[in-house]
């Protein structure tokens, strides 16, 4: 059945008011009738299969079959991107999603070469909100990662509360392989650059907030490639993408 995403404002425990969006989409494209079925999730790990009781181009109602709750990822990832130029946050945004990171947060830095328009903020804002829902859509996760408005990256430092910490940093000598674990940690902080790097200032403000500088060995990859590329690994380390569930192929031991 079809997967959609409705806002857990819409639901109650036995029936779903589909907003504008969502009733249009069913209705006029998909072309979906009282008494067809489908899954409703609500972005926070909440599934429903539902029937359509009645449906028009601007509201529609749906009766809730059956509910279940669904598991994510059981590794916490959050992604720390100084904002590139141009759109290249959307597809750091969408590749990061499918790959399972829990959390985004948009970070400014000195070497920021992407413009913020204040006046444009809310408009972005909500652009990439469908963005992050609609690959959560695609690839069938029950969850979208919680997107941060854009932050400084002294404050984003002085929020994080992860106990591994890893900065993607050219000048780093350690290949990341070398620091992670072998237990899986309870959750990641992954900060990216943007296409002009750290500072050495600001790399040295990492390190005093615990960030561990780590690199790919011979290669220096893209903003829009580093974060995609840790989640992937990370993922397969202690993730959902590793062939052995709980077992991390570092040491082949069960984790605890």
């Amino acid at each position: 059945m079809r997967r959609f995403f409705i806002d857990p404002e819409s639901w109650t425990d036995t029936e779903i008011l589909l907003p504008e969006e969502t009733a249009r989409h069913l209705g006029m494209v998909l072309r979906m009738r009282a008494g067809d079925r489908f899954i409703a999730l609500n972005g926070e790990g909440t599934g429903a299969s539902c029937c359509l009781e009645e449906i028009g181009k601007k509201k529609g109602r749906a009766r809730i079959e059956n509910q279940w709750q669904e598991k994510e990822s059981q590794l916490p990832v959050r992604l720390l991107q100084g904002i590139p130029k141009g759109d290249k946050f959307d597809l750091i945004l969408q590749k990061t999603t499918e790959l399972g990171v829990s959390e985004v947060v948009p970070v400014t830095t000195e070497r920021v070469l992407g413009k913020i328009d204040p006046s444009k903020a809310a408009k972005r804002q909500k652009r990439w909100e469908r963005i992050a829902q609609e690959a959560a859509r695609q690839c069938c996760r029950p969850c979208i990662p919680k997107l941060q408005e854009p932050l400084s990256l002294k404050v984003a430092l002085s929020q994080e509360m992860s106990p591994l910490r890893l900065m993607l940093w050219e000048e780093a000598s350690l290949p990341i392989h070398e620091v992670l674990p072998d237990i899986a940690p309870e959750s990641v902080a992954v900060l990216v650059g943007p296409e002009g790097g750290l500072s050495p200032e600001e790399a040295r403000l990492c390190k005093e907030h615990n960030f561990v500088p780590v690199g790919f060995g011979p290669r220096i990859l893209r903003t829009e490639t580093a974060g995609m590329a840790v989640c992937a690994i990370l993922q397969y380390v202690y993730g959902d993408l590793g062939p052995m569930g709980d077992v991390s192929p570092l040491d082949g031991k069960e984790q605890s």
